[in-house]
Order: C-alpha cells, then sequence, then structure tokens
C-alpha cells in the first residue's frame, strides 16, 4: 500500500499508540526504573511517546522516542 500522507502517517500514529499500551512488558527489561506513565502524542509531524520513569532512588526521569517514516522506496 503506497503512503499518501507522512506528516504523521497512519503507521506512526499505530506504532505510536501501540507503544503507550506496553507498559508492563517494557518494565521488564528495567532493572533500575518503574514506569510510572507513558504518554503519546500521536497528531504532530512526528508522533513522540514519554515514558516517565522513577529509580529506586526515587528521581524521576523521562525517555522520549519519536517515530518517523521514511519516505517508500520503490
Amino acid at each position: 500500500m503506497e503512503t499518501k500522507q507522512y506528516n504523521p502517517s497512519q503507521l506512526e500514529i499505530e506504532l505510536a499508540h501501540g507503544l503507550t499500551q506496553l507498559k508492563v512488558e517494557l518494565e521488564k527489561y528495567l532493572s533500575q526504573n518503574k514506569i510510572t506513565e507513558i504518554r503519546s502524542k500521536e497528531n504532530l509531524d512526528n508522533p513522540s511517546v514519554h515514558i516517565l520513569l522513577e529509580d529506586t532512588d526515587g528521581d524521576k526521569h523521562e525517555l522520549v522516542i519519536r517515530i518517523i517514516q521514511k519516505v517508500d522506496k520503490k
């Protein structure tokens, strides 16, 4: 299927949404941190997923994943 809209593309939106559903699965790989919240900003040019964490010392951290779909190659 040819992508006609990239900003944001449907694939970017769906992946951003899907990542927000993976809190429990992702937390299994984090030995020193607990995920407190996952938020997505799906309607941006390049959607982003914000993962808010708290480490064993009680310090808060935030990781941001930006999702960018490259132009289809033919």
